[in-house]
């Protein structure tokens, strides 16, 4: 039965995600809001949804390692699994943006923050203070250095559709409720799945619950690399991340302090930088091709593999 539930819950929450994601891109390009800045805002943070409201419950229920695990997951598999898919199958993938010059301290830093927040043991409430100071920081600048991405119009599509704030807050309302619904039923079922199976909470984190929160970042990369939108795409999974760090376990730690054991957990963490490191070179040498797409599968095979052995 718990089977049943964490699928049904999963499934409300990535429907929730949905709802969210749409109608914040038609909110984005109502007001005519570059594609990448759309990308690693409105849909980074309406596809993080699943992950914040999982990490929440958990930090609610005092449940740390699956608050934790959950975002190193989740942004393993983001830089992994769902790039690596971008970038294998893209074609010919030539952002305008200058990823590296522009983007790539956003890459890297929350991930040495994580670390040295987690130095003592512990994500205390003052950490994550300072993690959602670090959201406002990354919304200023995206805000600030993208007047030159601003895009001359708006989708063809969209702009014959009448913009309609009454729909839009509806159906955000309802987004929102599955999200944090489903966040609920997921994490209780998990843990009746963990205790069954005798799996430590880190590990439903690590892969149940995180694979199943990035599948919204996984379709929306998908479809925009399909319609030849790359900066949407990549930018999505770049926002994700810092959303990921910064606004989940931010949030999360406020809620009650992440106990985190890094020495216990020490793969996990080397493949978080390996694979951190591994974007920041495929960023500097512009290989959004099927060559990056293999660096970021091999290191998620490595991934992989530990958990199964």
């Amino acid at each position: 039965m718990d089977f049943i539930i964490f699928i049904l819950a999963m499934s409300a929450l990535i429907y929730g995600a949905d709802f969210v994601v749409k109608e914040a891109e038609k909110i984005a390009l109502h007001f005519n809001i570059s594609h990448y800045v759309i990308g690693a805002t409105l849909v980074a943070f309406g596809t993080s949804l699943p992950e914040m409201a999982a990490s929440m419950m958990a930090s609610y229920a005092h449940k740390s390692d699956m608050a934790v695990a959950n975002v190193v997951g989740s942004v393993i598999f983001n830089i992994t699994l769902i790039l690596g898919i971008v970038f294998f199958i893209g074609k010919k993938m030539e952002p305008n943006r200058n990823l590296f010059a522009k983007d790539s301290a956003w890459v890297i830093v929350p991930v040495i923050f994580f670390f040295i927040m987690a130095i003592d043991g512990e994500i205390s409430r003052f950490d994550g203070l300072l993690y959602l100071l670090l959201m406002v920081s990354y919304l200023f600048f995206l805000f600030t250095s993208s007047k030159e991405d601003l895009e001359e119009a708006i989708e063809k599509d969209l702009e014959k559709v009448q913009f309609q704030w009454g729909k839009t807050i509806v159906l955000l309302s309802i987004g929102f409720a599955l999200t944090i619904g489903g966040a609920n039923f997921v994490i209780d079922s998990g843990t009746n799945i963990a205790r069954t199976f005798g799996v430590s909470e880190w590990i439903i984190g690590l892969f149940l619950i995180s694979l199943g929160t990035s599948l919204p970042e996984l379709v929306v990369s998908v479809v925009a690399i399909r319609k030849g939108n790359s900066e949407m795409s990549i930018g999505n999974i770049i926002g994700s991340n810092v959303a990921n760090f910064s606004m989940v376990l931010g949030a999360s730690s406020l809620i009650n302090p992440l106990i985190i054991n890094l020495m216990a957990t020490k793969f996990d963490m080397i493949i978080l930088i390996a694979a951190s490191m591994t974007l920041l070179l495929i960023l500097a040498n512009k290989l959004y091709n099927k060559a990056g797409a293999i660096f970021l599968l091999i290191i998620l095979m490595l991934f992989l593999q530990n958990a199964l052995i």
